[in-house]
C-alpha cells in the first residue's frame, strides 16, 4: 500500500476517536496599585506557557489536570505561584502582583520566568495552529547570551538539532540554514515567516529569503520540521517563524538602544521604541550595520526599519498592521579554488562584484475569538522587493578579471496573498477534540532579467546592452505564479494520555514563464559564430493532496513520546531553469521533487533539571535535484556540471539535545545560573535510485555524518557568559560525490571543521554590556562552495573576530 493510501485510511479511521474532559480556569490580574496587567504569562509547574492576560487583565484556559501549579510572570513584577485543586465547571482565580522597586539581575529574571532552558517547545494548540505530535523547537533568543548584533546563526541556533549553516559573512546579512540534507542556501527549503506571514521572495517560484529580521528584534524563533507541510506549505524542511518582540504591555513608552563595534570596522545600531496606551499598542525599530568585512572587497551597509501597531477593539477582537523595510548593499569578494584557499583563505581577486537588496513587506492581521473555544485569524500580506547581482563571474575562479562588461542579474518580486484560519474546540461523542481548517491564496508577478552590466568598478546596476550587444548571457522572463491551498488538522484524544492528529493539504499551483533566452558563441578570435534567441511561453499546472499523521503519548507533563509522518513537495523554481550559470547547465527535463518525512522521538524534562529531546527520523526524497558531472556528447571528452533530477535519496538519522540545569542538579544558590548542553546529530544518507551513472549508493550532498554543538552557560547575579564548541564532519556538495573541484572550486568536499565561540554580558541598572569572541581558535575553514553569487567557488568563513555591545533601556 502506498503512503498516500495508508494515510487516507488512517485519516478516516481515527475520526471515530475522541478526547477527555477538561477544567476551566479564569480570572483577572491586577497590580498592587489596582492597575490591570496586560500580557502576564501564565506557566504550569514545569515552565510551559499555557495562557496570557489581555489588555483588561483577563485570562482563561482549560486543562485536563485537577491538581495544578501555576506561575504568573510579567516584567518588573514579582512572580506569583499558586497550587490549586480544580472543581468541575469554571474556576475563578484572581491574582494580585507586586511591583519591584529596582531592576533585577539577568539571572534572577531568568529564574522568575521559570525558564530553566534556552530551548522551548510549542504547545499542542497555539491560537489558530496545531502542533500536537510534531517535532517543534523554540529558540528563546531574548534569553541567549550570544552575538546578536551580527546575527551569528552558529550561536543562535546552537540547540536546534541537525542544522547545517552556510557562513557567508561576519555581519549576518543573510540567513542560510538547512537540515537533514537540505540545501542551506538562503534557507530556501524552509517556509520562512515573520510573525506568521511569508517573507521569502516567492513561496513556490523563488523561495529564497534575502531578508531575515535582526536577532536583536526577535523574541523567539519557532521551528517545525517536515510535518509543517500540512499547515504552512509543501517544503521538506518545514517552518521557520521569527516571532518579534512585542510592545511593552504595561508602559506607554519604552526605549531600547544598542550600539556595537567589532572587528573589521563593524558598527551596528539597534534602536526601538514601544508602548501601550489603553487599547493601542505600538513598536518601531531601526537597525543599521556597516563594516569592511574580513576579506578585501567585502564592505557592506545595511538599513532595516520595522513598524507595528495594534488595536484591541475588545477582549475578543484585535487588528495589527506591520511594515518592514530592508536595504543593503554589499561588495562581494568572490570565491576561491582549493589551491587559492590553501595558499591564503582571506584573499580576493574580485574588485567589481556587488549585491543589492530592497525588501518591503507589509501585513494586516485580524484576530477574533468567537468564543472561548473558537478562534479566527486572517493575515493579508504582500511583498515589493528586488535583488540585483553584478560582477565578473566565470567558472575559472582564479582567472584575472578582464575589466570588461559585468554579468548583471536583476529580480523583481511583487506578490500578495492572504491566509485565513479557524480553530475550534468541540465535543464528539461527549468528548473534547480540536479542529483546524484554513485556506491560503498567493499570487505573484515576478521578473528575472540577465544581461550585460557596466564595465566600471562601482555599484552601478544599470543595464549596458547598447555597449555590449553580443553579451554571451542574456535572458528576460516574466514569471507569474498562483497558489491556492486548503488545509486542515484535527486532534483526537484516545484517552487522557494518547492523541492522534491527522491532517491534509490540498494544493493548486500554476507557475508560468514567458520570455526569451539568447545564446551567443564566439570563435577563438572573438567573432560571433552562433546567435540564437529562444522564445518560450510555458505554464505548469499541478493539483494534489498532501496527507500527514501525528501521534502523541503523554503519561505525564514531564514526558512525551511523539511521532509523525507527512508528505512533502518542492516545485521547480524559476531560479532552477531561467538563470544562465557558467558553473553548470540545466537539464531540459528538470522536474518537481516529492517525498515524505517521518519522526519518532521522546522529549520532556526530569524535575526541571534535565531537558531532553531525542529521536530518529527518515527523509525520503524522490527526484532530488542536484549537480552531477556529465561528459559532453560532442566527442570532446569535456566534463561539465549539470543541474538535474539526480535520483531518489534516503536520509536516516538520530538526533538528540540534552540540556542539564546544573544549578538545580547540584542545588546551587539562586544567584547562579549554570547549564551544560550537548546537541548531536548522526545521519546516514544515500541515493537508492538514479538514471545517472555513478550516482546510486553515493552520499547525499550537504550532510555531515556527525554534527555536534555543545557548550556551557554560566551566570552569577548580573553577569552571564556562554562558551560553545561546534564540530561538523566532512560533506559532499554534489550528487557525484566529487572530491576536488579543479579550476571552478564549485564542487568537491567541504572538509570537517570545528569552531569555538565565547560571549559574555553584564547588566547594571538600565545598562547592559555585552562582549565576545567568535572563532576563538582562529581556525581557517569554509562551509560553502557557491555555484553562483557570492562566488562561484569556495566562500571562506570568518577568522577570529570580536564584538562589544552597549545597551541602554529606559
Amino acid at each position: 500500500m502506498s503512503l498516500h493510501k495508508f494515510l487516507t485510511v488512517v485519516f478516516i479511521c481515527v475520526s471515530v476517536f475522541n478526547g477527555l474532559a477538561q477544567y476551566k480556569v479564569s480570572g483577572t490580574i491586577t497590580s498592587d496599585s489596582k492597575k490591570t496587567l496586560n500580557n502576564v504569562k501564565i506557566f504550569d509547574g514545569n515552565g510551559g506557557e499555557i495562557a496570557s492576560s489581555n489588555t483588561k487583565g483577563v485570562y482563561s484556559f482549560s486543562t485536563a489536570k485537577r491538581n495544578i501549579e501555576l506561575i504568573f510572570y510579567v516584567d518588573n513584577y514579582q512572580f506569583v505561584e499558586k497550587k490549586i485543586l480544580l472543581k468541575e465547571g469554571n474556576n475563578i482565580l484572581n491574582i494580585k502582583m507586586n511591583a519591584f522597586s529596582e531592576n533585577l539581575s539577568e539571572v534572577v529574571v531568568k529564574s522568575q520566568r521559570r525558564k530553566a532552558f534556552e530551548l522551548g517547545r510549542l504547545k499542542d494548540v497555539e491560537q489558530t495552529a496545531i502542533y500536537a505530535g510534531k517535532k517543534t523547537e523554540v529558540v528563546l533568543v531574548n534569553q541567549s547570551t550570544v552575538n546578536l548584533a551580527s546575527n551569528n546563526a552558529r550561536q543562535i541556533y546552537s540547540q536546534v538539532v541537525g542544522l547545517n549553516i552556510f557562513e557567508n559573512d561576519d555581519a549576518g546579512l543573510q540567513l542560510n540554514i538547512g537540515g537533514r540534507g537540505l540545501d542551506p542556501n538562503r534557507t530556501s527549503n524552509f517556509n520562512t515567516r515573520q510573525n506568521g506571514y511569508d517573507i521569502s521572495a516567492d513561496v513556490l517560484g523563488y523561495p529564497e529569503s534575502y531578508y531575515s529580521p535582526p536577532a536583536e528584534a526577535i523574541e523567539e524563533i519557532q521551528i517545525v520540521r517536515g510535518a509543517a507541510s500540512l499547515q504552512y506549505g509543501t517544503q521538506f524542511g518545514g517552518l521557520v517563524n521569527f516571532v518579534l518582540k512585542k510592545p511593552n504591555p504595561n508602559k506607554q513608552l519604552e526605549i531600547v538602544t544598542r550600539n556595537t563595534i567589532g572587528s573589521n570596522n563593524l558598527f551596528t545600531n539597534f534602536t526601538s521604541v514601544s508602548g501601550t496606551s489603553e487599547k493601542l499598542s505600538y513598536l518601531a525599530y531601526y537597525n543599521y550595520k556597516r563594516g569592511d568585512g574580513f576579506r578585501p572587497n567585502s564592505e557592506f551597509e545595511s538599513k532595516n526599519a520595522f513598524f507595528h501597531v495594534g488595536y484591541d477593539f475588545n477582549s475578543d477582537t484585535k487588528v495589527e498592521v506591520e511594515l518592514t523595510y530592508l536595504h543593503y548593499l554589499a561588495q562581494q569578494a568572490g570565491g576561491l579554488t582549493d589551491d587559492m584557499f590553501n595558499e591564503n583563505p582571506l584573499q580576493s581577486n574580485r574588485t567589481r562584484n556587488w549585491f543589492e537588496v530592497d525588501w518591503l513587506l507589509y501585513n494586516f492581521k485580524l484576530s477574533h475569538a468567537f468564543s472561548d473555544k473558537t478562534n479566527f485569524t486572517f493575515n493579508f500580506f504582500g511583498l515589493n522587493a528586488s535583488r540585483k547581482a553584478l560582477g565578473f563571474r566565470t567558472n575559472r575562479v582564479s582567472q584575472v578579471d578582464d575589466l570588461g562588461g559585468r554579468d548583471l542579474i536583476t529580480g523583481d518580486f511583487n506578490n500578495f496573498g492572504f491566509e485565513a484560519r479557524l480553530l475550534s474546540k468541540y465535543k464528539i461523542f461527549n468528548k473534547d477534540a480540536t479542529f483546524l481548517i484554513g485556506t491560503k491564496f498567493y499570487k505573484a508577478d515576478n521578473t528575472s532579467v540577465q544581461g550585460p552590466g557596466t564595465d566600471g568598478s562601482d555599484a552601478n546596476f544599470s543595464a549596458a546592452l547598447d555597449q555590449f550587444p553580443n553579451y554571451r548571457n542574456q535572458s528576460d522572463y516574466n514569471n507569474p505564479n498562483l497558489n491556492i491551498a486548503v488545509f486542515g488538522e484535527n486532534i483526537f484524544y484516545i484517552n487522557d494520555k494518547i492523541s492522534i492528529t491527522p491532517g491534509f493539504r490540498v494544493e493548486y499551483i500554476k507557475t508560468e514563464s514567458d520570455g526569451f533566452l539568447k545564446r551567443i558563441n564566439f570563435d577563438g578570435a572573438g567573432n560571433v559564430i552562433f546567435n540564437e534567441t529562444i522564445i518560450s511561453s510555458d505554464d505548469n499546472i499541478r493539483s494534489f493532496v498532501l496527507l500527514g499523521l501525528g501521534a502523541s503519548y503523554k503519561p505525564s507533563s514531564k514526558f512525551e513520546l511523539y511521532g509523525n509522518i507527512s508528505q512533502n513537495y518542492r516545485s521547480v523554481t524559476f531560479s532552477d531553469v531561467n538563470i544562465v550559470n557558467p558553473s553548470f547547465q540545466i537539464a531540459s527535463d528538470l522536474g518537481d521533487e516529492k517525498g515524505f518525512t517521518a519522526d519518532l522521538g521522546i522529549r520532556g524534562n526530569i524535575n526541571r533539571t534535565i531537558s531532553y529531546d531525542a529521536g530518529i527520523f527518515g527523509l525520503f526524497y524522490n527526484d532530488r535535484i542536484g549537480l552531477i558531472q556529465k561528459e559532453l556528447e560532442d566527442g570532446s571528452g569535456r566534463v561539465v556540471q549539470e543541474r538535474r533530477n539526480a535520483g531518489d535519496a534516503r536520509i536516516l538519522g538520530i538526533e538528540s539535545l540534552v540540556d542539564f540545569n546544573l544549578k538545580r542538579l547540584f542545588n546551587i544558590s539562586n544567584d547562579f545560573d549554570f547549564n551544560y548542553f550537548v546537541n548531536t546529530s548522526f545521519i546516514q544518507s544515500e541515493y537508492i535510485r538514479s538514471e545517472v551513472p555513478g550516482v546510486i549508493n553515493n552520499q547525499v550532498e550537504f550532510i555531515p555524518d556527525l554534527n555536534i554543538k555543545t557548550g556551557f552557560r554560566f551566570g552569577y547575579k548580573n553577569f552571564s557568559s556562554n562558551i560553545q564548541y561546534t564540530y561538523l564532519s566532512e560533506q559532499f556538495t554534489d550528487a557525484s560525490n566529487s572530491v576536488g573541484a579543479g579550476l571552478s572550486g564549485v564542487n568537491g568536499v567541504i572538509p570537517s571543521y570545528d569552531v569555538l565561540d565565547f560571549s559574555t554580558s553584564y547588566k547594571y541598572k538600565y545598562f547592559k554590556l555585552e562582549a565576545g569572541v567568535n572563532n576563538v581558535l582562529n581556525n581557517s575553514y569554509f562551509t560553502r562552495r557557491a555555484t553562483g553569487y557570492p562566488g562561484p567557488g569556495i566562500i571562506p568563513s570568518a577568522p577570529r573576530t570580536y564584538y562589544v555591545t552597549l545597551e541602554f533601556k529606559l
